[in-house]
C-alpha cells in the first residue's frame, strides 16, 4: 500500500503574518481524514520580535525558515513516504514537499500551482519567501531556498493565475514565458488541465492550492476577504475561481493522474481571528 503522509506545518514567516497560524489549525480540522494516512505536525516558531524575523540575503526571517524547511525536509527523507498532504501555513510550505517529491519523481512530475498569483519572485524584487517559492523549486529564487532537486519550467502549469493584474514582482511570468492558465479558461474548460497532463507524459502531480486562486464571494477565509477592506484598493490579484469550480479541477486532475503531492495554503481565518482578539480582551485570560 502507498504510504501518504499527512503534515500540518502552519509556518507564517513566509509571509511574516503570524495569522496563518490559526488558519491552518482550522484547515487541519477540515482537510479529510483516513486510516491508511500518516498524520504529523511540525512545529514552528511562534515569536513574532523583530530579532526573529531578521532580514538576511535578501529574505525576511531567513535564518528561522532556514531551520524550519530543514527539519520538514528531514523527516521526509526519513520517512519516505509515497504521497505527501501539506496543511499550511503560507505559500512557502510547498518548498520542501515539492523538492522532496521532485527527488522521488523526477522529470514524471508535474506541478500545478493553483494560485491567483505566481510566487515567482527573487530577492531582487521580495523579502516574502512565499512570494518566491516557484521561481526556488526551479533554482531561480531566493540563492538559501533554491531547491536541489530543481524542477524545468516544462513541468509546472500556474492555473487560476490573474494575468492581467500581474505586478513588477511577477514579471517572471513572461520572463520566463511559463505556462498559465486563467480563470477564465479553467472555468470554460477544466479539461485543458489534464490535456496539458497528458500532453507532457506526466505521471505523478502535486498541486499547490493556494485558497487565494478563489472568489472572496466564494470563500470567505482568504486575505481579500477582509471584513471592511475595499476590495478596489487590494494592491495584488483577486481570485475569480468559484469553489465549485475549484472541485472539478481537482477531480479532473484526480482522474487522469497519480496525485502524489496536495499543498493547502494561505488559509486566513477572519471571523476566527476577529473572535479571539475580542476574547483575548477579557480578565479571564491574563
Amino acid at each position: 500500500m502507498k504510504h501518504t503522509l499527512k503534515v500540518t506545518y502552519p509556518e507564517w514567516q513566509g509571509g511574516v503574518n503570524p495569522n496563518y497560524m490559526l488558519g491552518a489549525k482550522i484547515m487541519e480540522l477540515v482537510v479529510p481524514d483516513s486510516q491508511h494516512i500518516e498524520e504529523i505536525e511540525i512545529p514552528v516558531a511562534t515569536d513574532n520580535k523583530k530579532d526573529m524575523l531578521q532580514r538576511s540575503q535578501g529574505v525576511d526571517a531567513l535564518k528561522v525558515l532556514q531551520a524550519q524547511t530543514q527539519a520538514f525536509s528531514a523527516i521526509l527523507n526519513t520517512k519516505e513516504p509515497d504521497k505527501v498532504i501539506t496543511i499550511g501555513g503560507d505559500c512557502a510550505v510547498s518548498l520542501a514537499p515539492f523538492n522532496y517529491l521532485s527527488r522521488k519523481y523526477g522529470a514524471n512530475l508535474g506541478i500545478i500551482w493553483l494560485d491567483a498569483h505566481p510566487d515567482i519572485s527573487t530577492t531582487e524584487q521580495s523579502h516574502h519567501l512565499h512570494e518566491m517559492v516557484v521561481s526556488s523549486l526551479m533554482g531561480r529564487g531566493g540563492s538559501d531556498f533554491n531547491v536541489k532537486y530543481p524542477v524545468d519550467k516544462r513541468q509546472i502549469l500556474l492555473a487560476g493565475l490573474v494575468k492581467k493584474a500581474l505586478r513588477d514582482i511577477d514579471s517572471h511570468v513572461n520572463d520566463y514565458n511559463m505556462q498559465c492558465l486563467t480563470p477564465k479558461q479553467l472555468r470554460r474548460d477544466p479539461t485543458l488541465i489534464s490535456n496539458w497532463i497528458k500532453k507532457n507524459n506526466f505521471t505523478r502531480i502535486a498541486v499547490h492550492f493556494d485558497l487565494d486562486v478563489l472568489s472572496p464571494d466564494s470563500y470567505r477565509s482568504i486575505y481579500p476577504a477582509e471584513p471592511g477592506l475595499n476590495r478596489n484598493e487590494f494592491t495584488a490579484a483577486i481570485g475569480k475561481l468559484s469553489l465549485e469550480n475549484v472541485g472539478r479541477l481537482l477531480q479532473e486532475i484526480d482522474n487522469n493522474s497519480d496525485l502524489v503531492g496536495l499543498t493547502v495554503a494561505e488559509n486566513m481565518a477572519w471571523d476566527a481571528l476577529r473572535l479571539r482578539e475580542q476574547l483575548a480582551k477579557l480578565s479571564l485570560f491574563d
